[in-house]
């Protein structure tokens, strides 16, 4: 799942772009708001993380426009403490969610998780197709209640996957959504995961749907 996080204090940027990528996202960062606006328009982002005190154009203005555009993207506003002001507005303006400064990371955290379960029409954290089940909350994955060791792709391939089961996924898709903007994508290596996925659990749990991409399939 891919994150667009939109911070210009330099502590608190670094601090959210590392606890997101350890919680198994990949991340773009931007620090104002003219480029968020732009990196929000041109790519697809499973959720934002957006402050609303930006330089160059501020948060509410970029997410009115993303709105505007037919930008649906989750949207989990900052907010400075005491400015309710700003939360109206916020959620008035499209925002999905907001928090207050200072917050918990981990709270961050968890109503990011809900938000892209939400958008994804799914209201558990723990997904579960057949024998696997995979924990959003502590990104374990398990196989008939064992735990299932994953690389980071592996993972982000099967929890995109999982997000969306029995939608046909193309290569393309889960290229732009496993990837953040500054990466070598290659869309031929989504193969070389699916295949790796595909030893490490039930072979039918990921369908090959020819030309189109893959579907996630609970087997019979």
């Amino acid at each position: 799942m891919r994150i667009l996080l939109v911070e210009d204090e330099p502590s608190l940027n670094r601090q959210l772009d590392m606890a997101l990528q350890h919680a198994g996202y990949s991340v773009d960062v931007s620090v104002n708001g003219r480029d968020a606006w732009a990196l929000g328009d041109a790519e697809p982002f499973d959720a934002v993380v957006l402050d609303l005190g930006l330089p160059q154009m501020d948060g509410l203005t970029v997410l009115k426009r993303w709105r505007a555009a037919g930008r649906g993207m989750p949207v989990l506003i900052l907010t400075a403490r005491d400015n309710w002001h700003e939360k109206v507005a916020g959620i008035d303006a499209g925002a999905d969610d907001y928090l207050t400064k200072p917050f918990h990371t981990e709270e961050l955290l968890a109503r990011l998780r809900g938000l892209i379960r939400r958008a994804s029409g799914l209201s558990s954290p723990l997904l579960v197709c057949g024998p696997v089940e995979l924990d959003t909350r502590t990104g374990r994955v398990t196989l008939d209640g064992q735990a299932i060791a994953l690389t980071s792709h592996e993972f982000k391939v099967l929890a995109y996957l999982m997000h969306h089961p029995g939608a046909v996924v193309s290569r393309t898709e889960l290229t732009e959504h496993i990837y953040a903007q500054d990466s070598d994508r290659d869309s031929n290596t989504i193969e070389v995961f699916v295949g790796r996925l595909r030893k490490k659990l039930p072979a039918a749990l990921i369908e090959t749907v020819r030309g189109l991409g893959y579907r996630l399939v609970a087997p019979p």
